[in-house]
């Protein structure tokens, strides 16, 4: 007989039963088991005498009889943004290039940047909206030119942000450089020049996400506000209580006085 034919007529000992009892709660509370069995099958395991008797009861749940669980892993994974590992999608980009003469254009909301964008603007603007994009790459380069006209570059907070480019008679933001970037997030270079014109660089919150957050902050206020409501009222209440106390001995004091009144008049025979 092999040693693995003999595994199931080993022996179980009380920690066993009681790690398959523990699946058999974590079940019940996950609603994999109905009440009836949980008892059912809660009752055959502290009946079970050997391996072979407990591994059935547990077989059909995400942790199956009383083996071992499988070896932990000692090489450390790189720790990634779950977020940012979403965004970066490789590919060509869905736009690789935009112009504006006498006119604008935009790019926002969901769009996968390429490696490369190009964009120009003489006499008009444009709007490159990075807060909602995908990434073709984890570093991508805009060039702008900017002629008599302006560009305006909108990036999400976490993003590494670059700039390369110069204004003549005209202005390159460079306020977002040396902010740096989330584990895992894209870099942003931005590279060009504007003449006349000029290229401005903010990092912005999605609408979506200022809602959150000011959402956030009115419940912090409105758990504040509870908590102190919550303590003037024990203030309040401890005040009254107070307050009913020091009537019931003024009242006490009042009577015993009156007592003392009425017996000093027996005894001098007033009555």
């Amino acid at each position: 007989m092999t040693d693995d034919a003999a595994v199931p007529e080993l022996r179980a000992s009380d920690a066993d039963r009681e790690r398959v009892a523990e699946v058999l709660r974590d079940a019940l509370a996950e609603g994999r088991l109905d009440m009836e069995e949980f008892e059912e099958r809660l009752e055959a395991t502290y009946k079970a005498r050997t391996y072979g008797e407990l591994t059935p009861i547990t077989r059909d749940l995400p942790v199956a009889g009383v083996t071992p669980p499988p070896p932990v892993s000692l090489v450390k994974e790189p720790v990634q943004s779950g977020s940012w590992a979403g965004r970066i999608v490789g590919g060509e980009g869905s736009s690789s290039w935009a112009v504006a003469v006498m006119s604008g254009f935009q790019r926002k909301g969901r769009w996968t940047v390429p490696k490369v964008f190009n964009c120009f603007a003489f006499w008009g603007g444009g709007e490159i909206d990075l807060r909602e994009a995908n990434f073709a790459d984890h570093e991508v380069e805009i060039n702008c030119v900017a002629i008599m006209g302006g560009m305006n570059i909108i990036v999400p907070p976490g993003v590494e942000v670059v700039v390369r480019g110069i204004g003549i008679m005209g202005g390159f933001d460079h306020s977002e450089e040396g902010v740096p970037g989330e584990p895992g997030a894209p870099r942003v270079i931005v590279n060009g020049f504007a003449f006349w014109g000029g290229v401005g660089i903010e990092r912005k919150l999605t609408r979506g996400e200022r809602r959150r957050l000011k959402e956030e902050r009115r419940q912090e206020k409105l758990e504040r506000g509870g908590a102190h409501q919550l303590g003037e009222g024990f203030a309040d209440h401890r005040r009254m209580l107070e307050g009913h106390r020091e009537w019931r001995r003024e009242m006490h004091e009042e009577r015993r006085e009156r007592h003392r009144e009425r017996r000093d008049r027996r005894r001098n025979g007033e009555y």
